[in-house]
This record gives structure tokens, sequence and C-alpha cells, in this order.
């Protein structure tokens, strides 16, 4: 098919948001959602692309098997991308993506997660506690929005205690967008280096946790190695994002707020409508593996497609007034978890963590306030995986 000759172009990513509006999506991919689903691109390193903006045309391309998640397919620089290293499966296709993923399905059902709810709930309480008696003000990203998802993960995938806190510098190093290749390629390596002697601690002495029954399966060290890596980073970086950046949010939307505090069964709706508004993970690529029409247009073979989820979360022909964060939203079905065969495997560990760290923080601390004004607020570039703030400063009433 012919493409249109007004159909919108998106000349480059946005590298950052519109002042005074941290939670909105940058104004060109807002702009290219208003003229259309889907735009013509160009990635950084000059290749020709799509960007899908529209919440069904995202939705359809991350179900449809003709486009492929495998990162030597990605067309987006002149030269040819390796693939993706063992065990990495969010950079693969069927069957190598399942062949990592399905052992890891059963662990990460709703019922074992739920069997967590408790002691995730420990975990933020001892997260409470030493930022009460530290007395305000605080950063809450150190104090609550870090610690609660590297606990959690850590704990599920058996890193020793004493190893946290560099661990979650390295991830947070590699996936913050805010430091430079050397740095990147530093921390990236020290944590392959660090996973390689875990994963061989795991299989001469297995303990109580995931990566020690994975030792117990025809996976080799190289491949439990990338498994662990996307478990870990996926597992800490998302959530912890997701907490600081959704009490920046509540904190900004005051009548939200008090209707949350006024109920707390609410928080369900809460966290659903707070990972459609937020949408953290900004968006995927996918490169088409035949010609396929989209939208009215044809995607040809080998192109790649960059899909905008936070554009996507926020489609007016989806949700009805889409930039208003409404707790009591009806129309959910958001993508902020992806889609397809690569829905996010830990969602349901998200959820219980966000429901149980929302609902505990409220309550300790009914007068909970920004200690900044909101303009001051340092928020992660958009060059980051992962979109949150790099601080954030609040108070209370001791």
């Amino acid at each position: 098919m012919a493409m249109s000759e007004s159909l919108h172009t998106v000349t480059t990513l946005p590298t950052e948001r519109q002042p005074g509006c941290p939670f909105d999506p940058p104004t060109e991919l807002i702009d290219a959602r208003r003229h259309g689903p889907i735009s013509r691109f160009t990635h950084p390193g000059g290749k020709p692309g799509w960007m899908i903006t529209g919440y069904d045309l995202v939705r359809s391309v991350l179900a449809d098997p003709r486009f492929s998640s495998r990162k030597e397919l990605m067309n987006v620089v002149d030269f040819e991308l390796p693939p993706a290293p063992p065990g990495e499966f969010l950079l693969m296709d069927e069957p190598q993506h399942g062949r990592y993923r399905k052992p890891l399905a059963g662990r990460f059902t709703a019922r074992r997660m739920r069997l967590l709810t408790e002691r995730i709930g420990q975990i933020t309480t001892d997260c409470l506690d030493a930022m009460e008696k530290a007395g305000p003000p605080a950063d809450l990203v150190t104090a609550f929005g870090k610690p609660i998802p590297t606990i959690v993960i850590c704990e599920l995938l058996g890193v020793p205690y004493e190893d946290r806190g560099s661990f979650q510098e390295q991830i947070d190093t590699f996936m913050g967008g805010a430091t430079s290749d050397e740095e990147l390629i530093a921390a990236y390596t020290a944590t392959q280096e660090y996973l390689a002697e875990l994963v061989a601690a795991k299989r001469a002495n297995p303990t109580d946790d995931v990566l020690s029954e994975l030792t117990d399966s025809d996976l080799t060290d190289e491949e439990l190695k990338g498994i662990s890596l996307i478990l870990l980073a996926a597992g800490f970086d998302t959530t912890a994002n997701m907490l600081s950046l959704g009490t920046f949010a509540l904190l900004q939307n005051p009548a939200q707020l008090a209707a949350l505090r006024a109920d707390p069964a609410l928080v369900d709706g809460a966290v659903e409508e707070l990972l459609r508004y937020l949408s953290v993970a900004k968006s995927f690529m996918r490169t088409a593996l035949e010609d396929v029409e989209v939208g009215g247009q044809t995607i040809e073979a080998g192109t790649t497609v960059v899909l905008s989820y936070n554009t996507a979360n926020r489609d007016p022909e989806r949700f009805t007034d889409p930039h208003v964060l409404d707790l009591h939203r009806q129309d959910g079905g958001h993508l902020a978890f992806g889609h397809g065969i690569h829905l996010c495997l830990g969602h349901q560990l998200a959820r219980i963590e966000m429901r149980v760290a929302f609902s505990a923080l409220l309550d300790r601390f009914p007068t909970l306030r920004l200690a900044v004004p909101a303009e001051d607020v340092p928020l992660r570039p958009e060059s980051a995986d992962i979109y949150g703030v790099k601080s954030l400063p609040v108070t209370w009433d001791a």
C-alpha cells in the first residue's frame, strides 16, 4: 500500500519532557499520536523505521509473530548487532525465548507471589522504621523506592545480603542513563562477573531460592547468568522507579491522594492507574520478519519499529481523559507490562510490592509531602531504559 503524503514524521527521539510536566510523555510523542497511531521515524543510526504510538496498534504488534524481538535483527544502526547473550530471553523469539521463560513461569505464578506478601510487608516496615527513626527530611528513592524491590528480588534469587548494596549500585549505573559509556560498560561487566560467581556458588551449595532451583535443570552456567541478569535488573529497576515516581504523582494530585487515604481498598485500582499513567518502561522495539500492514502502512521486512508504551497508555481512543490521573478509572487494560509472549514475567510480583508499599507508606506518614518545589525534583533522562526520578526529597510532621 502506498504511504500517505500527509503521514506524520518523528524526526528524532525526544531527549526531555515538557517543563512542569514530569509525568506526561514528551511533547513530540504526544503530537505524533495526535496525527495518528503510526509515524515515520529515523533511528539515531540513520536507519528508516516507524514509530507506533496508538494503543491498538502497539498491542497488535506485540501479539504478532511476524515481528521479532531478536537483538541481532534490530535494524537501527549502520553495523550488525550481535545476538543476545545466552539466557537474556527478552531479546529472543521462540523457541529460544520459551526455553528460558518456561522454567521460570511456574516460579512467578500469582499464587507463589501472593505467598510473599507477608515478607514484602516486613521489608517495607523495616524501611519505613529506618526512615521514621532518621526523621525528616528524607530521600524517598534511597529510603523506600530502591531498597524494597532490591531486597525482594535479591532474596528470590539468593543474592547474599551483604552484596545487595553494591549490586543495586551497579544495576542503577547501567540502566540509569546518566553515566558515560565507560562507566556503563564497567558496571555491566562487574555485574556479569558477580553473577557468574553467584551461579557457581549456587551449583556448589544450593539454597532456598529460584536460582538454586534452576541449577537443577539443563541450563548452562552462561544461560543462568543471563537469566539472572534479566530478573535482577527488571525486578529492581522498574519497581523502584514506580514506587518513587508513583509517590511523586500522588503528592502532585492531592484529590486522588486524599481518595486513596480515605479508602485504602482503592490501592488495587491506584496501582493499575499509576502503571498506566506513568509507563516507566517507555518503549520497546520489534523488527518485521516479512512485509506487514500496520495501520494502513506497509512495514517492510527488516524494518524496526519503536513501540511507544507511554503514548499507547495515554491514547484518547482507548482511555477517557488519558492525561488525567484517576484512581477510580474503569477503562483498564494498560500495556505497562507489555503484551503477548513477552508480557513481563514479574508483573504479579511488581503489583504486590506496589500495593503493600504504597499502603504502608501512606499509613505511616499521613502528612507526607515534597520537601522541595516540584520543579526541583531531579528526573532521570529520557535516555534511561526506565523513567523515574533520581531523588525525591520528602518531609512530614514528625
